[in-house]
């Protein structure tokens, strides 16, 4: 595997950025149907500019908590810090900024926030499935050794395989993946039923944050906090966070 697919000349094409690509065009296909389906009173391209708002500031903050927690590195590496297709990307930083930057866009636009959340959620689920795929290819967000039979041994030139040269380890990466889009199908069919709005927003955020503390065990590069993995906090505070929103909410129930 490689993380380029080709390159000609100064032009080089990048697994990385092919997947944020897909991500943005099949995600905002998706949010565009479902805001027709549910007669939302935005446009396509509102929905567009919102997509790309959202991404650039996701990555933005994504990469942003990421040099934060690996600051005894970057802090002497700075020229590093831009070089996203290195690895590097906190998915709990990009969800910040994500989310931040959905929320000054919508406060501009007379729609409901809470109805074109749920409009998003299946959207965010299926783009970290394509973005699993790119860390896959690039060798990077990777596992700890392991002597399963599916173990993956990563090209030496990758993140993977300079930590474990020769060495088979958990595709973490695939691990997620699958849990993610087995998330998104579940978010897409509990669109069809009748729930309060916020309930598939909070919902994702709950059933992301249970796959990620599970794949998190395997993980080899997991940023810290003190003695703790950083995503065991993180996904700690947002299951109790939405999970309480949708208990006591009684988000589940029918709207009508």
């Amino acid at each position: 595997m490689s993380p380029i697919i080709f390159s000609i000349g100064p032009l080089t094409l990048r697994w990385y950025g092919l997947m944020y690509v897909l991500a943005l065009l099949v995600g905002t296909w998706l949010i565009t149907r479902e805001c027709e389906r549910k007669n939302l009173s935005i446009t396509n391209d509102e929905v567009m500019n919102f997509a790309l708002i959202c991404m650039f500031s996701g990555i933005f903050f994504a990469r942003s908590y990421y040099v934060v927690f690996n600051w005894n590195f970057y802090g002497n590496h700075l020229w590093e810090i831009p070089k996203i297709w290195h690895g590097g990307l906190a998915i709990h930083g990009g969800l910040i900024g994500g989310v931040l930057a959905g929320l000054i866009f919508l406060a501009r636009h007379k729609v409901s926030t809470w109805s074109f959340a749920d409009a998003v959620a299946p959207s965010i689920m299926l783009g970290q499935v394509f973005g699993r795929f790119g860390n896959f290819m690039n060798g990077d967000a990777h596992g700890i050794p392991t002597n399963m039979p599916w173990g993956i041994i990563f090209p030496q030139e990758s993140i993977a395989g300079k930590q474990f040269p020769d060495e088979p380890i958990h595709p973490v990466m695939l691990y997620e993946l699958f849990l993610n889009f087995f998330w998104f199908l579940i978010l897409r069919t509990l669109r069809l039923k009748s729930h309060k709005p916020g309930f598939l927003f909070c919902l994702y955020f709950v059933l992301y944050s249970i796959g990620r503390a599970i794949v998190s065990g395997y993980r080899a590069d997991s940023l810290w906090f003190g003695s703790v993995r950083a995503a065991y906090i993180a996904s700690f505070i947002l299951i109790l966070l939405f999970g309480s929103f949708i208990f006591y909410g009684r988000l589940w129930k029918s709207n009508k």
